[in-house]
């Protein structure tokens, strides 16, 4: 019919007529009105020959529906009938057929004979090949057969053997000693026990024979817990690496290499009569300052250990800093709720004037400005035992630090409000608090000796503010309990900080905000630490009695991390109330360190 799709007929009669296609008049729309609405459209089928819609009858249906299950179109035909044998199992006397056999079933045939010949006479010529006999390889091969049965396999030697299950003791046994048996409490105490706490699997139990003892309740779920024992325990036997325990100590250079630093006690300085909190060194490096408890500041002449001035003050000395400026001679002191501006007339003349001169040059402005703190000049007698200046906190005290120039200094009051930190203008004796609000208890404070930058130590944390913009710039984790005290390097990008848990932090500030590296060295507390000005050394004192000095080496190399070095410990403070080294300062030209104690001595390491 596909050959008359493109003709208006599907074919011709018995006369040679054509059968033209019936018109079709329904399109779409209508064959889908249809299918819609007909109930019989199902068993409707259209013939190609005739173009006409035929409905199936029932047999018809059924039909289709027989050949459809692979079944005869015949209902009555039966394909089981019983089969009728035409050759029965019987050898007959007469055969089915009588007739004569052939000729040629009993001679030879002479075509094939020579067809023979032919094969014969090519396979002798070389011109047919015999086929190769096929090698059959085996479906299933020795995997280790090329292998030397003598070698150990990688697989057989880091093969680990499940470990064996122990064997069965007296407890397990169904008649066990005496002595296996538990009591009463022993037997409440093992249920109450986590099952794997206990030491035994099950309690031991008396039976009188084999045929009293019950079936194991925990039977299958020890066997299920054994089995994932073997298959999910991960084992594995790891090589032993034999390392040099040489090597993995870091490779740290001599301390012989890293002279000169301070080795021996060369002087004592004695005078006080109490504990000595504080030390200051003159920017000369000639004269020294300390701070005692029994209510007293010591001028020290460096080289001989004279005590050369002693000025009272009224209370406990807390902190002492020497003026940073050379051409000054100025110190101040820290002492109860009062910051003292002293000059104490040592060295030259005309710095001693000259000091006194532009403190005397001060003029007060017109109009009184608030301030934090009350300034006061020093009366008759205290301006003759060199007190200049007198500057009222109204708190305890605890230190007074300058900043590099010489004309300002910071000092740090007992309290918990925004008033902790104070800044002062010795020229011009104007102070103001910096801070608005309280950030924590502040232990120290510092300026950086290059740059605008404020350092602030509370308990956990060392915040650095830049003075100029009057912004924080970043806050250092000390991770300790708690700082105790902090140093700067004099390049100003490394700070060193004691806590109180006997641990020395040292921050990198370029690096990060946490510590590059930390110091276990001393046994207690850590009081003072203390950075060189010139030699890479920093040391640290603490209340085991003892100073350890270390070499701090700092590279110009970004890159290079710094090197730290412990190359001393040095001894000599006697323990006094549990106290041992309160502070420490190094010389600021030669690699010299001064150490204050509690047992009221001041000792030089050279």
């Amino acid at each position: 019919m596909e050959w008359y799709q493109e003709f208006p007929h599907v074919g011709y009669d018995l006369d040679g007529r054509k059968i033209f296609r019936p018109i079709r008049t329904k399109d779409e729309l209508d064959k889908f009105l249809e299918q819609m609405e007909n109930p019989d459209y199902w068993r409707t089928v259209h013939d190609k020959m005739t173009g006409v819609d035929m409905k199936l009858s029932d047999e018809q249906v059924e039909l289709v529906n027989r050949l459809q299950r692979g079944q005869f179109g015949d209902v009555h035909f039966s394909p089981y009938e019983p089969a009728v044998d035409f050759f029965s199992s019987q050898v007959m006397i007469h055969p089915v057929t009588n007739r004569p056999a052939d000729k040629r079933s009993f001679i030879p045939s002479l075509i094939e004979k020579e067809k023979v010949s032919k094969l014969v006479h090519a396979i002798k010529m070389g011109w047919i090949q015999p086929r190769k006999p096929k090698e059959e390889t085996p479906a299933f091969y020795d995997l280790w057969a090329q292998e030397d049965p003598n070698s150990i396999l990688g697989r057989h030697k880091m093969h680990v053997p499940a470990p064996k299950l122990p064997l069965p003791g007296h407890e397990e046994s169904y008649n066990p000693p005496p002595e296996y048996l538990p009591t009463a409490e022993e037997r409440l105490a093992w249920e109450q026990q986590e099952p794997s706490e206990r030491k035994l699997p099950c309690l031991p139990r008396h039976y009188d024979c084999l045929r009293h003892v019950p079936a194991y309740p925990r039977y299958i779920h020890e066997r299920f817990e054994r089995c994932l024992d073997l298959y999910l325990c991960p084992r594995q036997r790891r090589m032993r690496v034999n390392v040099d325990p040489e090597d993995l100590i870091p490779k740290l250079p001599k301390p012989r290499d890293l002279q000169p630093f301070p080795t021996v006690q060369a002087l004592v300085y004695r005078g006080h009569t109490s504990l000595v909190r504080c030390l200051s060194v003159s920017p000369s490096g000639q004269w020294l300052a300390s701070g005692s408890d029994d209510g007293t500041v010591r001028f020290w002449e460096v080289c001989t250990a004279r005590c050369v001035k002693t000025l009272p003050v009224p209370g406990v000395v807390k902190s002492v800093a020497w003026n940073p400026n050379p051409s000054l001679c100025l110190v101040a002191v820290a002492v109860e709720q009062s910051v003292l501006l002293v000059n104490p007339g040592l060295g030259d003349k005309l710095l001693c004037a000259a000091t006194d001169q532009l403190l005397g040059a001060f003029a007060p402005p017109e109009e009184e400005r608030p301030q934090p703190v009350t300034w006061a000049e020093a009366t008759a007698e205290e301006h003759q035992r060199g007190v200049r200046l007198v500057v009222r906190h109204g708190k305890p005290l605890k230190q007074v630090t300058w900043h590099g120039r010489g004309d300002y200094f910071a000092s740090v009051v007992s309290d918990n409000g925004h008033l902790q930190v104070l800044l002062h203008q010795a020229s011009k004796r104007w102070s103001q608090a910096p801070f608005r609000r309280s950030k924590g208890q502040v232990q120290r404070v510092l300026f950086h000796p290059l740059r605008p930058f404020f350092f602030v130590a509370t308990q956990r944390f060392v915040r650095v503010y830049n003075l100029l913009k009057q912004e924080l710039t970043k806050t250092l984790l000390a991770n300790c309990k708690w700082v105790s005290s902090i140093a700067l390097h004099p390049g100003g990008d490394n700070l060193i900080c004691g806590s109180y848990d006997s641990k020395l932090a040292w921050f990198d500030l370029d690096l990060s905000t946490k510590p590059y590296k930390v110091l276990r060295h001393h046994k207690a507390a850590l009081r003072a630490v203390a950075h060189h000005a010139r030699y890479p050394l920093f040391a640290s004192g603490s209340d085991d009695g003892s100073v350890i000095v270390c070499h701090g080496m700092v590279y110009n190399d970004l890159l290079q991390n710094p090197l730290i070095v412990p190359v001393k410990v040095l001894k000599g403070h006697a323990l006094t109330h549990e106290l041992g080294v309160l502070d420490v300062v190094f010389h600021p030209s030669q690699p010299w360190l001064f150490s204050a104690g509690a047992d009221a001595t001041i000792r030089l390491f050279t």
